[in-house]
């Protein structure tokens, strides 16, 4: 079910252990090659695929597209949220909802800059509600191992407008690709530094990261597949209640 379509009286009538579903993008660069909404067009496909698969154990909000990408801001087109109006934005979204007695919520993300700002908001929903059900991931993390099979480069996951982001546009959305100016970028530290907040300027010459020259659309129809199944066994296993148990 897709809450945008539907009536008042249409959700009022849903069951209240349907699960929220709130995918999570960004408006920001991706490179000479990308279109600034990758990561919301690419959440919203997922998302809309896996709605047809169990749409009678999901409601689907409208994407949020406007993310937590200050770290791009230094490349023109990148629109961002601070992170207290990203996290208020997602805040606002399931208090509505929780208003309305929905209760399972599941945030599936295509931005990493939402991520850390994803789990705060729900740690901090959780402290105030705590009957909630309450959880996020992007929709890349329920396909890591496909993903690292998938791809040739010496990079195994996602990073930016690299070879999996480029593979995936190439599937869904391959006149949206200026193929022909698709680029390798990335800058390492020549210190084996890891611990540093970088803004992307300083770790991309043209705003990408990875090994973008080897995506395909062959390779992004196997890792897209794999996000979509990965999400659909996730919210069936949320749906039919989850139980824990010792570990011994």
């Amino acid at each position: 079910m897709i809450l945008a379509e539907m009536t008042w009286k249409e959700v009022e009538a849903l069951s209240r252990d349907t699960i929220v579903v709130i995918p999570t993008g960004s408006i920001e660069q991706h490179g000479p090659f990308l279109p600034t909404a990758t990561d919301t067009l690419i959440a919203t496909a997922v998302t809309a695929v896996v709605e047809k698969q169990v749409s009678d154990q999901v409601m689907v909000t409208p994407t949020i597209w406007l993310g937590a990408s200050g770290h791009h801001l230094p490349f023109a087109g990148t629109l961002s949220a601070s992170v207290t109006g990203y996290v208020e934005t997602l805040t606002s979204t399931i208090q509505s909802l929780a208003k309305h007695r929905f209760h399972r919520f599941l945030i599936i993300n295509g931005h990493g800059g939402n991520n850390e700002p994803n789990g705060i908001t729900l740690r901090q929903i959780k402290e105030q509600n705590p009957n909630l059900t309450l959880g996020h991931r992007g929709y890349y993390q329920f396909a890591e191992q496909v993903i690292a099979e998938t791809l040739e480069g010496s990079i195994k996951g996602i990073q930016h407008a690299c070879e999996a982001e480029v593979s995936l546009m190439l599937h869904l959305y391959p006149e949206k690709v200026r193929k022909d100016l698709i680029r390798d970028d990335g800058l390492r530290p020549v210190t084996p530094v890891q611990s540093l907040v970088k803004g992307w300027d300083e770790i991309s010459e043209e705003g990408s990261f990875g090994f973008a020259t080897l995506g395909t659309a062959e390779k992004g129809k196997r890792i897209f597949d794999a996000c979509v199944e990965g999400i659909v066994n996730e919210i069936e296993a949320i749906h039919a209640g989850v139980v824990y148990r010792g570990i011994f």
